[in-house]
């Protein structure tokens, strides 16, 4: 079989498959981006973003992918005198500790392996020295499929009166992030993750005191600018107007769905992609209690690199799963199973696996792995 990307089974860990309606109001001829049509969708996109982050207050659209987001986030945010806390325990965290150095006058990192957890105690004593200015971390490392417990943590980053800094982009319409519980300052999401629209756009919520706290930074991102735009529903400069378009609709079809529908539906096929996993003797790389709703990170089949095994998934089922990143990269391969990803996908592809397996020798009891994913659909 010849791969095909208009009918194959896709899942990668972003972007996601795109909803056909989605895709269909991307076709939609050119638009006037200073004009009253374009800025109605502006509007309407304003209104819907609570949808997508949980909670209302100050939020923006930057045309520019999630890293176009964190940069923003930051550029905008860190403090230029002070001490920043940066967590990291994967290719995500060791990007924000890249971009957070170029505005930091000071930059601490607690770290953790790849596939674990960073420690919250190292955090909180980081924090309890007194002199942490702002909080920067990743919610869910995608590239070790790994969930942190920004939760936990939370407490203490409010009572040192810390800014806290959240890259979201992974698990915004993916994993609960409680926004206001948690105290968070500042969150990204990216569009082609949970979200499901086309990758291209970033959105940012602010508190009340990030919003305060805003100052100058990057000229394209500089998010004072964006909010100032916004309250005309309008934009500072030249937007990709068919990735509004598609914006929109996504979170239009969102507010269909339900926030916690689309949360409950990613923790089941989460919970089904583990258990087939386990059902094919494939090894998950975080521990299962840290591991990720958006992300299944597995070992490599023994006697299978990873880019052979993908392979034969894309050439002869034509399924098409994604690799490892930085110092996983050869070692692992990663399931996404967000957004619009559902029950068929996951049938299909681990089907595809246990054949292969199969072949080789090296697969348990046959449909084992598929009467798994039955067992945990609703």
């Amino acid at each position: 079989m010849t791969f095909d990307p208009e009918t194959a089974t896709f899942l990668i860990a972003g972007p996601v498959r795109i909803h056909p309606r989605i895709l269909r109001v991307m076709s939609m001829p050119s638009l006037n981006h200073r004009g009253d049509y374009f800025h109605g969708v502006v509007q309407e996109i304003k209104e819907l973003l609570p949808v997508l982050f949980g909670t209302r207050g100050a939020q923006v659209v930057l045309t520019g992918s999630g890293t176009a987001g964190l940069e923003a986030m930051y550029s905008s945010l860190v403090p230029r005198q002070g001490r920043v806390l940066v967590l990291s325990n994967g290719n995500f965290g060791e990007r924000t500790q890249e971009i957070v150095r170029r505005f930091a006058a000071e930059v601490t990192v607690v770290s953790a392996p790849w596939g674990q957890r960073w420690s919250v105690d190292a955090a909180r004593a980081e924090l309890e020295k007194g002199d942490v200015v702002a909080v920067c971390a990743v919610h869910n490392e995608t590239s070790a499929g790994v969930a942190n417990d920004l939760g936990a943590l939370a407490p203490a980053v409010r009572r040192s009166g810390a800014l806290f800094l959240v890259d979201g982009i992974s698990s915004l319409a993916g994993l609960p992030l409680p926004i206001e519980a948690w105290g968070i300052d500042a969150v990204v999401a990216g569009s082609q993750k949970g979200l499901g629209a086309p990758a291209g756009l970033s959105m940012v919520h602010l508190s009340e005191r990030a919003v305060a706290a805003l100052h100058p930074g990057s000229y394209y991102l500089d998010l004072g600018a964006h909010l100032k735009s916004l309250r005309d529903n309008d934009t500072p400069w030249t937007p990709a107007v068919p990735l509004f378009l598609a914006l929109r609709e996504a979170l239009q079809l969102l507010r269909e769905e339900g926030l916690e529908a689309r949360l409950e539906r990613t923790h089941r096929l989460a919970e089904a992609s583990r258990a087939a996993a386990e059902a094919l003797g494939l090894k998950l790389l975080p521990s299962p209690a840290q591991a990720s709703d958006t992300v299944t990170a597995l070992h490599n089949p023994e006697g299978f690199t990873d880019a052979t095994f993908r392979k034969l998934l894309e050439r002869e089922y034509n399924v098409l799963l994604q690799g490892g990143q930085g110092s996983l990269k050869g070692k692992i391969f990663r399931i996404g199973h967000m957004g619009f990803a559902d029950w068929p996908d996951l049938l299909v592809t681990f089907a595809a696996m246990e054949r292969i397996l199969t072949k080789a020798g090296r697969a348990p009891a046959r449909g084992s792995a598929l009467s798994a994913i039955v067992d945990r659909m609703p």
